[in-house]
């Protein structure tokens, strides 16, 4: 039988077979492919300490390590903790690295408290492409402040983020309480 019209392979759109629904995003393919492809500008990590601190969203820098903002916040307040030196695994920290980059998460911590009044913290890595990474060459730490009541559910069902806060006033808050 030549049919092509066969629902053999016909993949169903509402069948609840597994459970769940699936979402078919054909253009995540672009973004697999290239997954182990070098940035083209470089290591954005390696990068952002060599611009001005208000143009790389740069909050405080030590010897070590810096923070700066995320340019693509899960919220508000999003921040990211990098050491300078251009390392993939937190194994390969040195003594200093290692603590200048907790002091350093501590201090965010303690900034983003009085600024921004969260209810609490998300902390975490991702190591790896397929962790999360996006810049899956430079070790760093993601210390994201939650609220009560937050829309996070947005992420889930609507695809959207809801960011509440020009990032420029969200440096400037941080800014003024690290001074």
């Amino acid at each position: 039988m030549n049919d092509r019209s066969s629902t053999a392979l016909a993949i169903p759109t509402n069948s609840n077979l597994t459970g769940m629904d699936h979402l078919w995003a054909g253009w995540r393919s672009t973004y697999i492919t290239g997954a182990g492809d070098p940035e083209p500008d470089g290591c954005l990590f390696c990068r952002l300490p060599d611009q001005p601190d208000r143009e790389s969203l740069i909050i405080a820098r030590g010897h070590t390590a810096f923070t700066a903002l995320n340019r693509f916040p899960y919220t508000t307040g999003h921040v990211m903790i990098a050491p300078f030196r251009h390392i993939a695994d937190p194994g390969d920290l040195n003594d200093s690295e290692r603590s200048e980059l907790w002091e350093s998460l501590v201090v965010a911590q303690r900034a983003l408290q009085p600024a921004m009044s969260p209810d609490g913290f998300n902390l975490g890595a991702n190591l790896g492409r397929v962790a999360g990474a996006g810049v899956p060459g430079h070790f760093h730490l993601h210390l994201v402040p939650r609220w009560e009541g937050d829309a996070n559910f947005m992420t889930t069902v609507g695809g959207t983020r809801v960011i509440p806060e020009d990032l420029a006033d969200t440096w400037e808050k941080l800014r003024a309480v690290l001074e």
